[in-house]
Order: C-alpha cells, then structure tokens, then sequence
C-alpha cells in the first residue's frame, strides 16, 4: 500500500489526511512510533477481547515529510487488510476505530478530508 495525500479505511465513506500543522513530536506523544525508514508508526488492538493476541488491528502510518499517511484494518499478524465495515461482526471494532480516528482528529494529527 502506498501513501496518499487522502486515506481511507477499506468500506468506509470518511476520508483523513495528515493535518498540515502536525509536528513530529506531536505524533510521539500521541503513541506513534518512528521506523527505520522514518516514517511515524501507530498500531493499535481493535479486539474487545485484550487477550487474544490475534484479533485486528488499526495501522496508521505517516510519511516522513508528515504529508501522506497510509490507514488500514488488518488481521493480528498484518498480512490481510479487513473490511470492518461489512457486516455486524465488526461493529464493536468499527466504534474502537472510529473513536480513535476522532482522538486524533481532536489532537490535530489528522484531519478529516
């Protein structure tokens, strides 16, 4: 997956970009992590149930310039992107997402598009 100026989540109608004011240590306090390569990591656990390791994620990576960013869903080990958006077995992962998207809208990370 490449970076974009505009991310979407896989089935859903809202649009995020990197808010244009964001600095770099804005993102660490915010639980993003820097790569090797530079680019600012944040993975968290949508499953409800904390002990299962296995559940899927919400994967949010900005580019180094902190201008395109990449967003997605996937299975515990990253290797399938999910569509949370299908269906009612995913509701409880789509508010998780959802509220964690608008924190960091409210923080001044992202911003909606």
């Amino acid at each position: 997956m490449a970076f974009e100026k505009k991310a979407t989540l896989l089935g859903s109608n809202e649009q995020f970009q990197v808010n244009p004011n964001v600095k770099k240590y804005t993102l660490r306090d915010n639980g993003f992590e820097e790569t090797k390569k530079g680019n600012f990591q944040l993975s968290r656990t949508m499953d409800t149930n904390m002990i299962n390791n296995q559940g899927v994620k919400l994967k949010i990576v900005v580019s180094n310039e902190l201008t395109q960013l990449k967003l997605s869903v996937t299975t515990g080990n990253g290797l399938r992107t999910v569509n949370i958006y299908s269906g009612d077995a995913y509701k409880e992962i789509r508010e998780k997402a959802a509220f964690t998207l608008e924190n960091l809208v409210e923080r001044g990370v992202l911003e909606k598009a």
